[in-house]
């Protein structure tokens, strides 16, 4: 691998960076207002400037309106735009749209790109996927009871999914559901648009995370097709090519949060060390000259640095060989990283004692929000198992 970043990439990271630390951290502290509308409407006021930089959407292609970076590139800016939780949306590169639009990108009619992807790219609307189930196994998207049956020139869709994140104030989901029960068990599933507005698409709730019921794009919805019916032209690719889509979207999915999670690492990290280095804990003494505390912060600055190398060595690897060859990496850096945000988190927070656990820094929002990097995206024990099955698949050989 080549660590040389382009000087161009370097100078976008920069800008970012610095917009930012400028623009976005002053308006954390209204990430858990009551008044989405207005939030939002301040939030779009960035988002206006950052196109007028040349900025937004990195990662989706420039035919589109995007930047058209690569995987690599990108994993770099999504550490930076990872500092805060507004930084993906506010520059137009946000989840879930961001797997939509890959998945439209790829396997979409021209209709369809047209109708939901150049509007979704250009920051016009939002959407949601919708894929886990309340009584399935999220971490295996083989195993759905979401149905669509073909009914005339429509499908009609019937079943009850949660963790849709966004689905509040979104213009379409992305449904995964069983249109063909007779194939085998990876040909079973298929995607299909539905606009929020259908009859039958019922968002029951945002659902409460930690306390933290979130509005708008800041929320996870719980949602129930009730004879939902969409025309046949809705579906996206073909029928039974549902989970192959998955994975498509999932692989470089995990990149984009991977180097998310890197870059609340970094925020935590450097919010820890100033803090040290700021509390006072007896005459002439600050928190920093503790050896323990020095420890940690040692031990903080090593995972950080392992996790994201392992990440770029993830990206540069779908860049050059494939999402498919792959996926021993891919699967390494989603436990990997999601532990080391993990461990960083709960250190910054035992060092900032109290302040810590309050919502006067942005370290307990990112603890309530983040604590599922572990669960989202295939639990971490479902990632080991994989891992464990390739590496001694090896051996056998």
């Amino acid at each position: 691998m080549d660590f040389t970043i382009p000087e161009k990439t370097q100078i976008i990271v920069e800008m970012m960076d610095e917009f930012i630390k400028k623009e976005l951290y002053p308006l954390e502290k209204d990430l858990e207002s009551n008044d989405w509308d207005a939030f939002e409407r301040e939030l779009d006021k960035k988002r206006q400037i950052v196109k007028q930089m040349e900025l937004w959407a990195p990662n989706h292609p420039k035919e589109f309106g995007g930047m058209g970076l690569t995987l690599m590139e990108h994993a770099l800016v999504s550490e930076v735009l990872g500092q805060s939780s507004l930084g993906h949306y506010v520059f137009g590169c946000q989840a879930p749209d961001a797997g939509n639009i890959e998945i439209l990108h790829l396997h979409g009619t021209e209709a369809q790109k047209e109708k939901y992807l150049r509007p979704l790219v250009d920051g016009k609307i939002r959407s949601c996927f919708s894929m886990t189930e309340v009584d399935m196994p999220g971490s295996n998207p083989a195993m759905l009871e979401t149905t669509a049956v073909k009914e005339g020139d429509d499908y009609v869709i019937n079943g009850h999914k949660w963790y849709s994140s966004s689905a509040d104030g979104a213009e379409f989901a992305i449904v995964m559901a069983v249109t063909n029960p007779e194939n085998s068990t990876y040909l079973q599933a298929s995607m299909i648009i539905v606009p929020t507005d259908t009859k039958g698409f019922n968002l029951v709730r945002n659902i409460p995370v930690m306390g933290h019921t979130g509005a708008g794009y800041f929320s996870h919805g719980e949602i129930i097709y009730q004879n939902c019916r969409v025309p046949k032209e809705n579906i996206l690719g073909g029928e039974g090519q549902g989970f192959v889509m998955a994975q498509d979207r999932l692989g470089p999915g995990r990149i984009h949060h991977c180097m998310r999670w890197i870059g609340i690492c970094n925020r935590a990290f450097d919010l820890m060390c100033r803090r040290a280095l700021e509390r006072t804990i007896a005459p002439g003494k600050k928190l920093a000259s503790k050896q323990i505390i020095q420890a940690w912060i040692a031990e903080c600055a090593a995972d950080i640095q392992s996790a994201r190398l392992m990440v770029l060595h993830a990206a540069w690897m779908i860049d050059n060989v494939g999402a498919s060859a792959a996926r021993k990496e891919i699967s390494m850096i989603k436990y990997v990283v999601a532990n080391t945000l993990q461990k960083v988190l709960d250190t910054a927070i035992q060092i900032h004692g109290g302040l810590g656990m309050s919502s006067d820094t942005v370290l307990s929002y990112f603890w309530c929000h983040e604590r599922g990097a572990r669960i989202y995206d295939g639990a971490d024990e479902v990632h080991k198992t994989s891992v464990a099955k390739r590496i001694l698949r090896g051996y056998m050989d």
